[in-house]
């Protein structure tokens, strides 16, 4: 049922201002329920071509501005909207370059932070030896056990060995614990080497880009397929860019499909060239292209990713070493080759770095993946049987895991359990 009642008083008593409100206030019944329609005056449009004037904080919520002497305007509605003022919008955290002095502090890893799994397989042998009233035989089994469960390697075991066994001989060493500090120190002196670092970037021509004889560094990274190889190369990408230097990235590693497309990630990660190649197509042709493109344009280092698989090690072995004739054509110099390996594979490094040995000239080791194995003695047995330093290792997956190598706080997060 729909209908309209005015309500008004007896024609005698109105006047006509009651009489025009009542005609102003209908009751509408609509279904049983009582509706009030109030008619609100509205604010007159702008004239065309006039902006509309602009709306007082006050009167956007419902306040009457106020007079100079502090009485409510006499022009407010009394009947205005009351509007909710809006919610500030969350702040826009803007999105800061890499190697931007905005850029957030990262907490750097540390070796005793990242070795844990390697710390805690030695602890129990080091623990018992340490507990031993005198060094006797069992003492050896102890610490032979624990160096090669570690990955340092039969060879290196006995070796290390053998020479405290002398001492202890000659009375230079009378105590278990006097022992574990002079195996301790063994292994920091076997591990330090003066040529541990890495290369510096463009001392070829001084920083000078003008100079005519200039050249450019080239950093070959070799290794297996799987040990990270292509991730290592573009972390230092990132490194180097940081530190102020011009990089090109050569995705020479032209048999795996996916190895150029992370690369070129890493590229847009690190703002760095980046020079592919055809999909099955030479590597040394790529490493050429790259080589001459940083020339042009004054690059200080060429980092190339090579192939780790080919069809047999005949292949391999071949291909790097045209690899590495291209890139040491001018302006190009090789200054670094990087072997890199993964640290979980233990033993097998070894053998692979002898592989890789016969190709081409390693000057360094990347150990990666050393925060995930307690077979961190490798390193040992790298250093001393083949005489190539480890330069770098991975603590981690992010960018500023890859550190230098300290041989001395690296064989302290293994001994040393209480920090």
């Amino acid at each position: 049922m729909v209908g309209v009642v005015a309500v008004t008083p007896p024609l005698a008593t109105v006047s006509d201002a009651t009489l025009a409100l009542a005609i102003a206030v209908p009751v509408v019944v609509v279904g049983g329920v009582t509706a009030i329609s109030i008619r609100l005056r509205r604010r007159p449009s702008a004239a065309p071509g006039r902006p509309e004037a602009a709306v007082s904080p006050e009167a956007a919520v419902g306040r009457a501005p106020a007079t100079p002497g502090g009485e409510a305007s006499p022009e407010a509605t009394p009947d205005a909207v009351r509007i909710a003022p809006p919610e500030e919008p969350a702040p826009i955290t803007p999105a800061v370059p890499p190697g931007s002095t905005l850029e957030p502090e990262v907490a750097r890893p540390t070796f005793r932070g990242r070795l844990g799994k390697a710390r805690g397989l030695l602890a129990g042998y080091l623990g018992a030896v340490r507990s031993g009233d005198r060094i006797d035989g069992t003492t050896w089994d102890e610490l032979e056990e624990a160096l090669i469960r570690a990955d340092v390697g039969v060879r290196s075991t006995d070796a290390l060995l053998g020479t405290l066994r002398g001492r202890v001989k000659a009375g230079e060493i009378s105590s278990a614990g006097e022992l574990i500090d002079a195996l301790q120190a063994s292994l920091v002196e076997i591990l330090t080497a003066p040529e541990a670092g890495l290369a510096p970037v463009g001392s070829g021509f001084g920083g000078d880009a003008s100079a005519p004889d200039r050249t450019v560094d080239v950093w070959l990274f070799v290794g297996v397929n799987g040990v990270g190889k292509t991730t290592t190369v573009g972390k230092v990408a990132t490194r180097l860019t940081r530190e102020g230097a011009r990089v090109t990235l050569a995705a020479a590693d032209t048999f795996r499909a996916a190895a150029a497309e992370q690369l070129a990630l890493w590229a847009s990660r690190s703002g760095t060239d980046i020079v592919r190649g055809n999909e099955g197509g030479d590597p040394s042709a790529v490493v050429f292209d790259a080589v001459q493109r940083a020339g042009a344009r004054g690059h200080d280092v060429v980092l190339a990713d090579t192939a780790g698989r080919l069809h047999n090690k005949v292949n391999l072995v071949e291909e790097l070493k045209k690899v590495r004739r291209i890139a040491d054509r001018p302006p190009g110099r090789v200054t670094e080759v990087l072997l890199v390996l993964d640290a979980t594979t233990g033993q097998n490094g070894l053998a692979q770095a002898k592989v890789f040995s016969e190709a081409v000239d390693v000057t360094g080791v990347v150990l990666t993946k050393l925060d995930g194995t307690a077979k961190g003695g490798i390193v040992v047995a790298i250093q001393r049987e083949l005489g190539v330093p480890v330069k770098l290792v991975g603590l981690g997956e992010g960018a500023e895991d890859l550190v230098d190598f300290q041989p001395a706080a690296f064989v302290e997060a293994l001994f040393d359990p209480a920090g």
